[in-house]
């Protein structure tokens, strides 16, 4: 049993060790990338289609996922609240407005884009790996991490806040849906009531941890690629393996971010 907890820890550090490692040259290969006009120039069209379909493409999900949130949360947060005291529904805004703003907004939405644009990652530059296709572009002399991840790096740092603060929005807007329709408060009484307790703090809060939660599903996404093996079912143990590891990792990250962002603010 020691010889096997011992072999699980080396596995775990030797894992860790090689996704900070990857994870530092894809930094440093992206901040090449912005800082050479010719290299941008040449990639600049691969970002902005890394982009559209991180950002546009998922949108969609995203509204849909934000929006049924915000009323399942203010449906649950009217019958908590009535509990406690009766006419106390009134300060549903600000019940909806601060998870969101601080929690639910930035993690659904990273969620949401690991399973849609993770998995596409890490299938994507997993098939180049197993069909050779890498070692090609090497032996022209491209930069594969370059070439491959920095660009999609870069999108999801990017896209990710925009992404969060729609997810925002419309979390809002379907709290704002039940309490007007179902439990009978006015607009101005729903809206009026969230500056009471939200402040821009609460906002950075959860827009802070967007870029971060980019750069875990970039970096694990195309750490799993470049590592796969075995074919077509190493493409999916890859594939799998990196929407599991980032959706694990945004949840801890979102911890001790919170916990950052608490001493800081």
């Amino acid at each position: 049993m020691l010889e096997r907890l011992a072999r699980a820890g080396h596995s775990f550090v030797d894992e860790a060790g090689q996704l900070a490692g990857f994870t530092w040259d894809l930094l440093c290969e992206s901040w090449a990338l912005l800082k050479s006009r010719a290299a941008l120039k040449l990639d600049g069209r691969q970002i902005l289609e890394q982009m559209e379909e991180m950002g546009v493409k998922s949108l969609p999900v995203v509204l849909l996922t934000a929006l049924f949130t915000g009323m399942v949360l203010a449906l649950q947060a009217s019958d908590s609240l009535e509990k406690v005291l009766k006419g106390v529904s009134q300060f549903m805004g600000r019940t909806v407005a601060l998870p969101f703003l601080r929690e639910l907004g930035p993690v659904l939405t990273a969620l949401i884009v690991t399973g849609r644009v993770g998995s596409a990652i890490a299938a994507e530059i997993g098939t180049m790996q197993v069909t050779e296709q890498i070692d090609a572009l090497q032996t022209l002399g491209a930069r594969p991490l370059r070439t491959l991840g920095a660009p999609r790096l870069i999108a999801a740092v990017v896209m990710l806040p925009v992404l969060t603060v729609i997810a925002m929005v419309l979390g809002l807007l379907g709290g704002w849906i039940v309490a007007v329709a179902t439990v009978g408060l006015s607009s101005l009484t729903y809206f009026g009531d969230i500056p009471q307790m939200v402040t821009l703090a609460d906002l950075w809060k959860g827009l802070g941890k967007a870029p971060v939660f980019g750069l875990i599903i970039a970096a694990v996404a195309c750490h799993e690629g470049f590592r796969a093996h075995g074919g077509a079912e190493g493409v999916g143990r890859a594939t799998t393996k990196a929407v599991v590891t980032a959706s694990i990792l945004i949840l801890v990250g979102d911890y001790f971010l919170t916990a950052v962002f608490r001493t800081l603010f």
